[in-house]
C-alpha cells in the first residue's frame, strides 16, 4: 500500500510539473489575410513549442494587447476602419487562460495603436496613432472599460513631411513607480511627460512637461531600465535608440545618447524600427527592425549607455513587437507580413539569441504577450 501511494503521489508530481511548463500567450493581429481576431496558445516552455486553444472574433484589427496587473482581463485597441478607434475588456479564465468578451469603447481618436494599464489595474490609456491624441479610461471592478474620462490632444509637426505632417501618439507607458506616464509623439519628437491620478483617471503635464529627441526621429515605443535609473526610446524613423537618464522624483528626462545605431553594419535598405525590450536582469537590450527584419542586441552599462554586440536575423517578414519571457529563457518575435511568429532560445550570459526552429502561423501578427501565472 505504502509504494502503491508513492507511485501515485509521484505520478500526481509528475503532471503538475508538465503542467506548470504550460503558459497562456496572446497575439494581436491586424484583421487581413484571414485573421480571426485574438489568437490564444499555450507555450510548453520544456518542448520550447506554441499551440493554439482559441481565436476570439474582432474585425477591427486588435493589434495591441494588454493584461490586467490581476491577470483577470485583458484588452485591446481595435483601429479600425472606423473613423474613431475603440478598445475592447475581456475576462481572461483563469484556468485555461481563454478569452471572454466583455465591453468596447470609444477611443475618442482614430487609429489607437497602443494600450497599457496602470500598477493598480484601475486605470488604461490609449494612444491614437492617427488622431494625435491621448484617451484614459477607468477601469470597473468586474474589468470591463468605463467611458473616457480624460483625453489630450497633441500638436505640432516634424519635418518628415510623409510622416510627421501631424502628431501621431504612438504609446504610454507607465513609470516603474506609477507616478508618471511618458507619451511617445511620432509627429512632433517630443516624449509628453504627464502626472497621473489613477484613482480618479486623470492626467496633467509633468513640472517638465516633455522631453524632445532630434528633429526627424520619430519617437514610437519606450522602456525603462529594471532599476529605474534610465530609460529607452524607439526612434523609428531613423532606426536608432536614444537613452535617458530619469529623475525619479519629478519625472524628467535627461537625453545621454540620441544616435545608437541599430542597423546592422553594410544594410542600406528601408527600414522603420518597431519595438524595443529589455531582459528581465537589465544587462541586454533589444530593438526589432522593419526591413532589415533583424533584432538588434546590445549590452547595457552601468552608466546606462548602449554597446551593440549583434543582430539577429528574425526569420520572418516586419517584425513588429516581440516578447521576452518573464524568465528571460525564450523571445517570440510577431511578423506583420510573413504571417508567423518565431522562437528563439537566449543564453542569459551573453544576450544573443538561436533559432529554435519554431514558426507558428498567425496571419498579420503584430503583438505577442504572456500571461503571469
Amino acid at each position: 500500500m505504502k509504494t502503491l501511494l508513492m507511485s501515485l503521489l509521484a505520478g500526481m508530481s509528475i503532471t503538475a510539473q508538465a503542467q506548470s511548463t504550460k503558459e497562456i500567450m496572446y497575439v494581436g493581429t491586424y484583421s487581413v489575410r484571414g485573421s480571426e481576431g485574438i489568437y490564444v496558445f499555450e507555450f510548453d516552455r520544456k518542448a520550447g513549442a506554441m499551440q493554439q486553444i482559441q481565436s476570439v472574433s474582432n474585425g477591427k484589427n486588435p493589434s495591441f494587447l494588454a493584461i490586467h496587473p490581476s491577470g483577470n482581463y485583458l484588452y485591446s485597441v481595435n483601429e479600425g476602419p472606423d473613423k474613431l478607434g475603440g478598445a475592447s475588456a475581456y475576462a481572461i479564465d483563469k484556468a485555461t487562460g481563454k478569452l471572454q468578451f466583455l465591453n468596447s469603447q470609444s477611443t475618442l481618436g482614430g487609429g489607437p495603436c497602443h494600450v497599457s494599464i496602470d500598477k493598480t489595474g484601475r486605470t488604461a490609456f490609449v494612444s491614437n496613432y492617427g488622431g494625435g491624441s491621448l484617451a484614459v479610461f477607468p477601469i470597473s471592478s468586474n474589468g470591463q472599460l468605463s467611458a473616457a474620462s480624460d483625453s489630450v490632444q497633441d500638436a505640432g509637426t516634424g519635418p518628415n513631411a510623409q510622416r510627421q505632417e501631424k502628431p501621431h501618439v504612438h504609446s504610454a507607458t507607465l513609470a516603474p513607480d506609477n507616478r508618471f506616464l511618458y507619451v511617445a509623439d511620432l509627429g512632433t519628437d517630443k516624449l509628453n511627460i504627464f502626472d497621473i491620478d489613477v484613482t480618479n483617471s486623470k492626467v496633467k503635464p509633468a513640472s517638465t512637461p516633455y522631453a524632445t529627441v532630434k528633429p526627424g526621429s520619430g519617437p514610437r515605443h519606450f522602456t525603462f531600465h529594471p532599476n529605474g535609473k534610465y530609460a529607452y526610446l524607439v526612434e523609428e524613423l531613423t532606426s536608432t535608440v536614444a537613452v535617458f537618464s530619469r529623475n525619479a522624483q519629478t519625472g524628467a528626462l535627461t537625453l545621454l545618447d540620441d544616435n545608437v545605431k541599430t542597423l546592422p553594419d553594410g544594410f542600406s535598405g528601408q527600414n522603420t524600427s518597431a519595438d524595443i525590450h529589455i531582459d528581465p536582469s537589465g544587462k541586454f537590450l533589444y530593438q526589432s527592425n522593419r526591413g532589415a527584419n533583424t533584432l538588434a542586441i546590445f549590452a547595457i552599462g552601468n552608466d546606462g549607455k548602449l554597446t551593440k554586440i549583434g543582430d539577429q536575423p528574425t526569420e520572418g517578414k516586419t517584425p513588429r513587437n516581440f516578447l521576452i519571457d518573464p524568465k528571460g529563457d525564450f523571445v517570440f518575435v510577431a511578423h506583420q507580413d510573413s504571417d508567423n511568429i518565431t522562437i528563439f532560445k537566449r543564453d542569459q550570459k551573453t544576450g544573443k539569441l538561436t533559432y529554435t526552429g519554431q514558426s507558428v502561423k498567425v496571419p498579420a501578427a503584430v503583438c505577442v504577450i504572456m500571461a503571469r501565472r
